[in-house]
């Protein structure tokens, strides 16, 4: 397909994070957007003031008149939509041109130097820090980011189109849709089993998006995992290694040994050991692109990270209170190993959201295991998404595994009561569901509390 000829553009799903980000690039282009969402968002307000249109009921005779052309339009669906959905059926039932998000991803990115950052955890981090230092860098750089970035406060992020930075999403499959020239596997630890069925699936998609990458490209591995390439790692052993790593005031510093010099005293703002290693390998695909050390070094210091991913939302000399993406056990731990490490003799308290039936009942024991670190664990009820019900999994299963001292089953109402009541000086929400929602609301009155 040539996007050249195609002049209106219309999403379906359009305030998702990913589409919006590339609803944004095609506005930016020069290209008529619209588009449909269930409910209005701060993406679909930032879209609208761009001078995109966009109704909010699944009606087809809504739709810009202007879209109603299948010769003229194409048409970008997310997965997150329902295969029923009146306006999806519309369009493919008019013969317009009808793609996943993940295809146009790919076309976008087909003719550019495409960097793709994949894996089960860390993608967002690592593509926000990623195209943070070639921007810095002054490269030509287009960037599509699964989060808002707190350095732009977008999660699209534009200064020319000669390199794409991508988050390659394993989630059904998507990232097999792109061509990578540089690619980067950060982990594949067993998730989305709903999709995949097992973990050796999800392990064979890893090794199909590997085939993707185009011949004289490089490939950037995690140390440890079961692919060849270019590995990194922090205190060990690798092609690009993280060395000497320490805390002070709060501000990680650490060494960089490349294949051939030592990049020494770098400075990088965000906790835990897992973002070091995400800072390592987005250092390392710059570098192999040709970026400055200096330059990275200093862009890396200025770095300030992603909305969701161990987000400070107050943080006093009495009260400090966390918010974070973490969805699966891998992601949890890692967030408890860095808070702790950060406070390690206040009591930490946490919310937790669970996301998605499936991911619950195939994690239960990990769950809870995770879960379990915490001084004390209150559960909101599991959060759908794209799923129907499970029989007998719901978090009250998951509370009775739950070991830590204080742990408790709540209402999204309830959990400003319990947190003042409880009076512990670390406070952490976490969840990929609509948690996020109540985040701005418990600032606000807990800022009036504390």
């Amino acid at each position: 397909m040539n996007l050249k000829s195609i002049h209106n553009i219309y999403f379906i799903g359009i305030g998702g994070i990913g589409m919006s980000a590339l609803a944004r690039y095609f506005v930016i282009i020069g290209k008529k957007v619209s588009g449909y969402d269930k409910i209005p968002s701060r993406s679909t307000d930032s879209l609208i003031d761009l001078g995109v249109s966009i109704q909010f009921e699944a009606n087809p005779s809504m739709i810009n008149k202007m879209f109603t052309d299948p010769l003229k339009t194409m048409v970008v669906f997310t997965p997150a939509i329902s295969q029923d959905n009146s306006l999806l059926n519309y369009f493919k039932s008019n013969s317009f041109q009808v793609f996943k998000r993940s295809e146009v991803l790919g076309l976008v990115t087909k003719n550019t130097q495409c960097l793709a950052i994949a894996g089960t955890h860390g993608k967002t981090t690592t593509t926000s820090i990623l195209a943070h230092l070639l921007y810095q860098n002054n490269k030509k750089v287009t960037a599509f980011i699964g989060g808002i970035s707190e350095n732009y406060q977008s999660n699209f992020i534009h200064r020319g189109t000669e390199i794409s930075v991508v988050e390659a999403d394993e989630f059904d499959r998507s990232f097999l849709s792109l061509s990578p020239d540089f690619a980067c596997i950060t982990s594949t630890d067993a998730d989305h089993l709903d999709i995949y069925g097992s973990a050796e699936d999800l392990e064979l998609s890893f090794t199909e998006f590997i085939k993707n990458i185009k011949p004289s490209g490089k490939l950037f591995v995690k140390k440890g995992l079961p692919f060849d390439g270019i590995t990194y790692g922090v205190n060990e052993k690798a092609d690009y290694s993280a060395l000497n790593v320490r805390v002070t005031n709060g501000v990680y510093y650490f060494d960089i040994q490349t294949p051939t010099k030592l990049i020494k005293n770098l400075h990088f703002n965000l906790p835990g050991i897992h973002n070091i290693s995400n800072a390592l390998v987005a250092m390392a695909m710059a570098i192999e692109l040709g970026c400055s050390t200096l330059g990275l070094a200093e862009a890396l210091e200025s770095y300030k990270g992603v909305q969701r991913r161990f987000t400070y939302q107050i943080k006093t000399d009495d009260f400090i209170f966390i918010d974070d993406y973490a969805h699966h056990p891998t992601e949890i731990n890692a967030l408890y190993r860095a808070v702790r490490e950060m406070y390690p003799s206040k009591k930490i308290a946490v919310v937790f959201q669970p996301h998605l039936f499936s991911r619950t009942r195939d994690f239960i024991n990990e769950f809870a295991e995770s879960l379990s670190q915490f001084d004390a664990t209150f559960l909101l009820e599991i959060y759908p998404a794209r799923e129907l019900p499970i029989d007998g999994v719901d978090s009250k299963w998951l509370l009775g595994k739950i070991k830590c001292p204080i742990k408790k089953l709540i209402y999204k109402s309830e959990i400003f009561n319990e947190i003042t009541d409880l009076g512990y000086p670390v406070f952490i929400t976490i969840g990929a569901g609509d948690i996020g929602v109540e985040v701005l609301k418990l600032k606000e009155k807990l800022s009036y509390a504390i």
